[in-house]
């Protein structure tokens, strides 16, 4: 496997092999023909604007009628061009989306994904630099994917277009250049099943989406120290694979956790919370949780950097798990 292709061209993929796979398949969104973060640039000269249409300025309205598709047959993906804008959808879909599949006793299912960009990408401002992935794994009946690499994004989004269950699928907008290897011939990631990044037997670090990569600059920093981090990407918050976590933490019995989202009810306060109630035995100092700041993003770039966590952030959490910091 040595194709190397970006965020971009990997999800652009997943839709055109999706699409060509199962004519039901279609994408909506606001200038999706266009295609403004490229996603889906091209594929109406493919599948035309039956398939790929263009909706007004109305997240919820836009949800709402995939929702709708999705009930009677159709395999809609939504994309919402922010993901601070699926706040305006909310209704739609956790209270629509999530539970109709319950509500009806199974009568009904609701495969559809709503794709979008989110995260800070400097000087975006408070309402278009968000990571709000921790305010969808509240709600039941929802999946959360967070890839982080070309090669996941891929994997998770294909599965995710073929699950019958609404799926959000989060895509960092600075991780959209980003090049990986990507393999030619078609392949499939399981809905939460974990990634090990990195081996590492002195402390487990969990990392949300674009801290992957902020993780693992800083593991290497610290091999360098003498500890050893292993890096776990859960690539799904709902469902989250904590057997791999478990494992994880039975060899290093110290857990860190950083994500973009707000550390004020975020994931790495349930996951922490789990670790708690199951895995207590298995913690030999406090978890240490690693988010953006409860406040509104500013507009400078300065400021932003401030207030979302840094890879020295994650140095100095793992320091302070194993007693060391500085």
């Amino acid at each position: 496997m040595n194709r190397r292709i970006t965020f971009i061209q990997a999800v652009r993929e997943a839709f055109q092999e999706e699409m060509r796979r199962d004519e039901r398949v279609f994408v909506m969104g606001q200038d999706v023909q266009a295609g403004i973060f490229a996603t889906t640039s091209k594929l109406v000269d493919e599948f035309g604007p039956a398939r790929v249409i263009n909706t007004p300025i109305c997240e919820s309205a836009s949800v709402g009628a995939a929702v709708g598709a999705a009930m009677t047959g159709l395999r809609p993906v939504v994309q919402i061009m922010f993901g601070d804008f699926n706040y305006l959808a909310m209704e739609m879909t956790a209270n629509q989306a999530g539970q109709w599949h319950y509500i009806s006793d199974g009568a009904l299912k609701v495969p559809m994904v709503i794709e979008t960009p989110s995260g800070a990408r400097g000087g975006a401002g408070y309402g278009h630099s968000q990571s709000l992935e921790a305010a969808f794994i509240l709600p039941p009946g929802l999946k959360v994917a967070v890839p982080a690499t070309p090669y996941d994004a891929k994997g998770l989004l294909k599965s995710a277009i073929r699950d019958d269950n609404p799926v959000l699928f989060f895509e960092h907008r600075r991780l959209l250049p980003q090049r990986g290897e990507v393999p030619e011939e078609e392949y499939l990631i399981p809905l939460g099943q974990a990634d090990i990044k990195r081996v590492g037997s002195d402390v487990t670090l969990v990392a949300v989406s674009v801290t992957v990569h902020k993780a693992l600059a800083a593991a290497e920093k610290l091999s360098q120290r003498g500890i050893e981090v292993e890096v776990i990407d859960p690539r799904t918050l709902v469902p989250l694979d904590k057997d791999t976590i478990f494992q994880s933490l039975q060899k290093t019995y110290h857990l860190v956790v950083v994500e973009e989202g707000r550390k004020r009810g975020g994931f790495g306060a349930e996951l922490a919370a789990i670790a708690v109630e199951e895995w207590f035995d298995y913690l030999d100092a406090p978890v240490q949780r690693l988010g953006t700041i409860s406040a509104a993003l500013p507009y400078s770039p300065v400021l932003e950097a401030a207030c979302i966590p840094s890879e020295e952030d994650i140095v100095q959490a793992v320091l302070r798990s194993l007693g060391q910091e500085e």
